[in-house]
């Protein structure tokens, strides 16, 4: 069975057991590791059979594939940042963004649309480049995600608005950032959730289980990042979605169709 998802410590965390064969009953998997901006698009094409991506993606994906009301990022207090180097509105700026249809960039679009703040123009940059970027003075401002919010400091920069708090503000739901997403018709939703929630479980239950696969793949992050990481995006939501995940997943998705920056999707 083959599954994509990102090389960040809240995925190799959640998804150690399952990968290395702890998970009873479970298949063996093929495994990609991307970041969910590549795997937004990749999924296009139906190469995987268990995917991540970003909630903001769904309206271009729900044909082909079920939403899995587990393994996902949701959560409170840990959205998106829009930093800069000092600049304080983003009107006509250069903006560089992680993604094209990241959850982090529609929310941007939506809060520049309530706020009036319309950017000049947008650049789709690697995650890594961003903050450097910034710094550099190549772009006026940038959209982080992930670790970015423990780290940003270094850089000199400061968080303009933190999206996650905004969209709390506005709605009181969490913030719906990236989705485990089944193939219709290859595979069983019923017992792919059953895997995965098995998976959380085992990397709760025994952390260190999965410490070594976990730095592995940390793109040199440092540990102790690696840990407020982990327990900031691996959560409630992530065992199961439950009724206020859904409705954040709604809220956000039927209010960016209202905005015309999503085609309409029923979920």
């Amino acid at each position: 069975m083959r599954i994509a998802f990102s090389p960040c410590p809240n995925d190799t965390f959640v998804f150690h057991a399952l990968v290395h064969g702890l998970v009873p009953g479970a298949p063996e998997l093929d495994v990609t590791f991307a970041d969910v901006d590549v795997t937004n698009t990749a999924a296009l094409d139906g190469r995987f059979d268990l995917v991540k991506v970003s909630y903001a993606a769904l309206p271009w994906l729900l044909d082909a594939y079920e939403l899995l009301p587990c393994g996902g990022a949701l959560g409170r207090g840990c959205g998106p940042l829009l930093l800069t180097a000092g600049r304080g509105d983003i009107s006509g700026a250069t903006v560089a963004v992680p993604g094209d249809r990241t959850t982090a960039y529609l929310l941007f679009r939506l809060w520049a649309a309530q706020t009036g703040q319309v950017p000049g123009r947008i650049e789709v940059v690697p995650f890594h480049e961003i903050m450097p970027g910034v710094a550099a003075g190549r772009y006026d401002a940038g959209l982080v995600i992930h670790e970015a919010r423990f780290t940003y400091q270094r850089f000199g920069l400061t968080s303009l608005v933190d999206l996650g708090q905004w969209w709390e503000g506005d709605t009181g739901l969490p913030i719906p950032l990236g989705a485990i997403l089944a193939k219709r018709g290859t595979v069983d939703a019923a017992a792919a959730t059953e895997w995965i929630r098995t998976s959380v479980r085992a990397a709760w239950a025994d952390p260190e289980a999965s410490r070594a696969y976990v730095l592995a793949h940390a793109q040199e992050m440092e540990p102790a990042v690696v840990d407020q990481h982990i327990k900031l995006y691996v959560n409630d939501f992530t065992e199961d979605l439950g009724a206020d995940g859904l409705a954040a997943a709604r809220a956000l998705l039927h209010r960016a169709a209202a905005e015309g920056l999503v085609p309409p999707v029923d979920l």
